[in-house]
C-alpha cells in the first residue's frame, strides 16, 4: 500500500481501478518539405485548424448538455480563440513558407513551443498554468495532423480513476462521469483549468502529487480522498474495507443532504440567521447556485472577461455579462469584484515590464490604478447595472486607507459622468474591500471607517501571511489555515467590522470548508460566500445543528491552540459531535 498527499481540488471519495492515461507528446522531427509541396502543406494546416475548431465547437455544444457551460465553456472559448487568432495562422504559415520549409506539423510545434517559452520566461503560477491550455492545442492540431485515432478517455466501459501526469482542460471536459469517477494527477494546482473544471464537473480530485504515474499501474486499485488530498495505491483489506464503506456512505449522505437542506434558511439552534451565498465567474452559474440554496452571490469574478479576449472588454461587454446574472437574480445580492488581475496576465500591460515577483506587483486594484481606462469602463458598467438589481461593489487587494479612498473618489468620478450623460445607476449602492493582505486585517479598524463591507479572502490571505504559495507542491504542505497568526486576523477583522457596524463575510476556501463552519461562526462570520456550491446544503445542516454560544466556544480554544494540525483536528473532531455523518 502506498499513500500519496497532494492538493485537495475537489471533496469527496472514489474507490476503482485505474485507469492510467499516456499523456506524452508526440515526436515531431524537424522535417522539411520542397517548393512543391509547400500548398499541400498549407492546405494541411489549414484543414487541421478547421477540423480541431469543429471539435471543440461539438464539445461545447455536447457539455450545454449536461450542465452549465460556467468555466468549462470559457476555457474551450479560450481555445477557439486562439486557433481563431489570424496572426498564429500567419506564423504557422510564414513557418512553412521559410526558405527551409517546414512540415505543418513542424511548424505547428516548433511555433507553439515559442509561445509557451515566452509564457514560462515570466514568472507567474497563473501563466504556467495557462501553459496547459497551448500544450491542449497543439496535441489536438498534431492529432489531427498525424491521423491518430486514439481516443483512450472516449471508450471507457468500466467505471474508473483517471492517473495521469497531467490532463489538459479538454480532455477534463470531455470526461464521462458516468465512467471517470475520480482523478490524481502529477501536476497541477488549485487555479490550474484541471481543477476548475473538475469543481465544475463534481469529480473527486487530488493533484499536485509529483510522481503518482510512477506508483500505480493499470488495473490498480486506488482510493482518490478529495477531502483530505489523499490518493491511497493498492490499499491493504483493512483500509479498503473502511473507505468502500465511506464511499457509500458519503454519497447517501450528500443526497440526503441536498433534498432536505438546500431550501432551508440557514438558522442556528439559537435563532441566529447566516447567509450563505456563492461564488461565479459566469452569469450561467447563477441558476445551479440558486438551486442548491444559495440566497445570493457574495463573489462574482470578472476576470474570465478579460483572460482570453485580444482586447479588454468593452462597456457593453461587462454590462451584458453583469445583467445576466442580475436579471437571474431577481431582488437577491450580487457582490461584483473589480478586476483581480495583473499585468502580464490581462489584455492590456506594460510593453515589455517583466514584475520578478508578481505576486508583489501591479496586480489588482494596483493595476486598475495605473489603467485608469479599463477601471473606469468596469466601474460604468459596474454602475448603470445596479439600477437594475442589488448590486454591490468590491475592490480586491486593498492593503492601506490610500488606496481604498483613492479607488472610492474614482467611482465618484465616475458617477459624476453618469449623471451628466443622464445615465440611471444606484447613488448608495454600497463599496466594500476584500481583506486579503496581513497590512489589511491589522488596520481592519481604520479601513472600517471608510468601508461600507468586508469579505475576508481567505486564499490570498493566508498566502501573504505564511508566504507559501499554496500551489507549490513542494510547500503545500505548509498552506495551513487553522494556523494562528490566520485565526488570529480573521478574529481582528471581524471585530473592527462590528465595531463600525459594518458587514462581514468570508469569500475565500476556508468558508466552504465544513470543518471550519463552527471556528468562523463562532468568531462571528456570518456571511459566507462559497464554491463549489454543492457544498451549500451540508454547510446549512451544520449551522441549524449548532447555536452560536457552541461555536464561540470552539473559536475560544481554537484561539488558544498553537499547532495547526493540532487544532484542525480539533475542529473535525467537534463537527463530528455535531454532525457525525458529514465528518
Amino acid at each position: 500500500m502506498v499513500t500519496k498527499r497532494g492538493i485537495a481540488v475537489m471533496p469527496g471519495i472514489v474507490v476503482r481501478r485505474a485507469f492510467v492515461l499516456d499523456v506524452g507528446g508526440y515526436d515531431i522531427q524537424r522535417r522539411m518539405v520542397s517548393d512543391e509541396e509547400v500548398p499541400r502543406e498549407i492546405e494541411r494546416l489549414n484543414k487541421a485548424i478547421a477540423e480541431a475548431r469543429r471539435e471543440l465547437e461539438e464539445l461545447q455544444n455536447r457539455l450545454s448538455k449536461r450542465l452549465a457551460e460556467a468555466q468549462i465553456g470559457a476555457i474551450l472559448s479560450t481555445h477557439l480563440a486562439i486557433l481563431n487568432d489570424e496572426q498564429l495562422t500567419r506564423q504557422f504559415i510564414e513557418r512553412i513558407k521559410d526558405p527551409r520549409h517546414a512540415s505543418a506539423e513542424y511548424a505547428v510545434f516548433s511555433v507553439l513551443r515559442l509561445v509557451v517559452k515566452e509564457f514560462q520566461s515570466i514568472s507567474d503560477e497563473y501563466l504556467a498554468q495557462r501553459v496547459t491550455d497551448i500544450y491542449d492545442i497543439e496535441k489536438r492540431l498534431l492529432r489531427i495532423l498525424l491521423e491518430d485515432k486514439r481516443q483512450d478517455l472516449r471508450h471507457l466501459t468500466d467505471e474508473v480513476v483517471v492517473v495521469s501526469r497531467d490532463l489538459t482542460p479538454s480532455q477534463t471536459a470531455s470526461l464521462d462521469t458516468t465512467k471517470v469517477k475520480g482523478f490524481a494527477t502529477d501536476a497541477g494546482g488549485r487555479t490550474s483549468h484541471t481543477a476548475i473544471v473538475a469543481r465544475a464537473l463534481g469529480i473527486p480530485a487530488v493533484v499536485g502529487l509529483e510522481s503518482v504515474t510512477a506508483d500505480v499501474a493499470g488495473g490498480d486499485t486506488v482510493i482518490i480522498d478529495g477531502n483530505q488530498g489523499l490518493v491511497i495505491i493498492s490499499p491493504d483489506d483493512a483500509t479498503l474495507r473502511i473507505y468502500t464503506q465511506k464511499e457509500k456512505e458519503t454519497l447517501a449522505t450528500e443526497v440526503r443532504t441536498r433534498q432536505e437542506f438546500k431550501d432551508m434558511p440557514a438558522v442556528t439552534k439559537d435563532g441566529v440567521e447566516v447567509k450563505i451565498m456563492a461564488n461565479i465567474d459566469f452569469p450561467e452559474e447563477v441558476g445551479q447556485c440558486l438551486a442548491l440554496g444559495a440566497v445570493g452571490i457574495g463573489l462574482y469574478r470578472t476576470e474570465f472577461l478579460f483572460l482570453g479576449a485580444r482586447s479588454a472588454p468593452t462597456e457593453r461587454e461587462h454590462f451584458d455579462s453583469y445583467l445576466r446574472a442580475v436579471q437571474e437574480l431577481g431582488n437577491r445580492h450580487i457582490i461584483i469584484r473589480t478586476l483581480d488581475l495583473g499585468a502580464d496576465k490581462a489584455v492590456v500591460g506594460d510593453g515589455d515590464v517583466r514584475e520578478f515577483n508578481p505576486f508583489l506587483g501591479c496586480r489588482s486594484i494596483r493595476f486598475c490604478f495605473r489603467h485608469l481606462d479599463v477601471f473606469k469602463t468596469q466601474l460604468r458598467a459596474i454602475l448603470r447595472v445596479s439600477a437594475f438589481g442589488r448590486v454591490r461593489i468590491m475592490f480586491p487587494l486593498i492593503s492601506c486607507l490610500d488606496e481604498l479612498r483613492r479607488a472610492k473618489a474614482f467611482v465618484h468620478e465616475v458617477m459624476d459622468d453618469l449623471e451628466r450623460e443622464d445615465i440611471p445607476f444606484r447613488k448608495d449602492i454600497k463599496i466594500g474591500i476584500m481583506i486579503e493582505v496581513p497590512s489589511a486585517a491589522v488596520t481592519a479598524d481604520i479601513l472600517a471607517k471608510e468601508a461600507d463591507f468586508f469579505s475576508i479572502g481567505t486564499n490570498d490571505l493566508v498566502q501573504y501571511t505564511l508566504a507559501v504559495d499554496r500551489d507549490n507542491e513542494s510547500v503545500a504542505d505548509l498552506y495551513r489555515p487553522a494556523d494562528p497568526s490566520i485565526l488570529r486576523l480573521i478574529r481582528n477583522t471581524v471585530a473592527a467590522a462590528e465595531a463600525a457596524g459594518i458587514p462581514v463575510g468570508m469569500c475565500g476556501e476556508m468558508a466552504g470548508d465544513a470543518i471550519y463552519t463552527m471556528l468562523l461562526l463562532g468568531l462571528g462570520v456570518k456571511e459566507f460566500s462559497v464554491s463549489p456550491p454543492s457544498i451549500i446544503p451540508e454547510l446549512k445542516k451544520i449551522i441549524r445543528s449548532l447555536t452560536c454560544s457552541a461555536a464561540r466556544a470552539v473559536a475560544e480554544k481554537a484561539l488558544t491552540l498553537t499547532d495547526p494540525e493540532e487544532t484542525a483536528q480539533f475542529l473535525r473532531a467537534k463537527i463530528k459531535e455535531i454532525v457525525p455523518e458529514l465528518s
